[in-house]
């Protein structure tokens, strides 16, 4: 098991990593909680069918009330959000109580959110299931979606934990390990050229990669994580950089409908158009091709899907986050590990997506 420090402003915690780190769960909650009233699960589907069962004898002292959610981006609904708010009230949870996010990133930003506006704010445990959440489950930033954008209502809420079991990543699909390991990618490109080329050198299949090669690929992506999270909690400054490949990224989500297409696959979208767009700018050095022939090998598309218009996610961008009076900002590199935000023109923007 490795414990990775996080350090935020408001916040201080720790990622616990490995095989059957849930086992420490319940000393943790008793020595961290010592009043501790109540707890809600929330879940999705999918993971309670799964993994469930592993869980709950965990926690057999506090009796847990469990939320089930729909699997994947459905989660992320104003009318799930509201359901899960209910069960709280319905169970008797009070600013004594926890809630713990067991499954996916959207369950953590579900869950989050659930636990920043329950009687303002009780605490939280992530408990992630997927490759993706080694992203989303540290930073605190949680949130549901909304028609017009990925993640618009939401909020800052740190965990007090994380207790990521890789166990529970046996049985993630092919296509749900290259979404979270697009994030992995991402980690590298913007914060560390040598675990770039490490992750080239050898993550060459993601339907064999073994558990070193995981734990050393999660392990290295939280602590590039935490190293933006701690200068920048509230995404001021450079936590803005995380969202390398998301512009683009979360445009192609909104535009296919969340849940068609997974993020990291569409981030990774985004990351191939915004290094063409750094090596166009900014005179980034990478050979794109070669980038492009490693992660297509690895199984993942690199154009924008068919029957997206650039018009269509232009106006999605603009409606992103990093925008500002509606102009849009791109992160870009001006070499490997240093990223860069530029606010780009409609006009430029039009004619790079057509070509692209």
């Amino acid at each position: 098991m490795k414990a990775i420090p996080i350090q935020t402003s408001s916040k201080s915690y720790e990622v616990f990593v490995g095989q059957g780190v849930r086992f420490e769960i319940s000393k943790f909650l008793s020595n961290h909680f010592r009043d501790l009233t109540k707890i809600l699960i929330i879940t999705d589907e999918t993971v309670g069918n799964l993994h469930l069962e592993q869980l709950l004898p965990l926690l057999n002292e506090w009796n847990p009330a469990v939320y089930t959610a729909p699997s994947g981006e459905k989660a992320k609904t104003f009318e799930v959000y509201y359901d899960a708010l209910s069960q709280a009230l319905e169970n008797r949870l009070d600013r004594k109580s926890i809630i713990i996010a067991f499954g996916g990133g959207a369950i953590g930003d579900l869950s989050g959110f659930v636990a920043a506006s329950f009687m303002r704010g009780i605490p939280f445990i992530q408990i992630p299931t997927t490759i993706l959440a080694h992203d989303s489950a540290v930073g605190g930033k949680v949130a549901i979606n909304h028609p017009l954008g990925k993640n618009m209502i939401g909020a800052f809420h740190q965990p007090d934990a994380v207790f990521y079991d890789l166990e529970f990543l046996k049985t993630l699909p092919i296509q749900e390990v290259r979404s979270g390991f697009a994030e992995v990618i991402k980690h590298a490109l913007i914060y560390n050229p040598l675990f770039y080329q490490w992750l080239q050198e050898n993550i060459l299949d993601l339907s064999v990669i073994n558990s070193e090669q995981l734990l050393e690929s999660l392990t290295e992506g939280i602590k590039i994580k935490n190293e933006f999270v701690s200068k920048d909690e509230r995404e001021t400054g450079v936590r803005a950089f995380l969202n390398f490949g998301h512009t683009l990224g979360h445009a192609i989500e909104s535009e296919m409908g969340y849940g068609n297409f997974t993020h990291g696959e569409a981030v990774m979208i985004g990351m191939v158009f915004a290094l063409k767009l750094s090596n166009e700018l900014l005179g980034l050095s990478l050979q794109i091709n070669e980038f492009v022939d490693w992660v297509e090998k690895l199984g993942y598309k690199t154009t924008i899907p068919e029957g997206l218009s650039a018009e269509q996610l232009l106006r999605k961008m603009k409606q992103d986050k990093k925008s500002i009076d509606e102009t849009v900002r791109f992160v870009l590199l001006e070499q490997l590990g240093k990223p860069k935000l530029l606010e780009l023109s409609d006009q430029f923007l039009l004619e790079r997506l057509n070509e692209f």
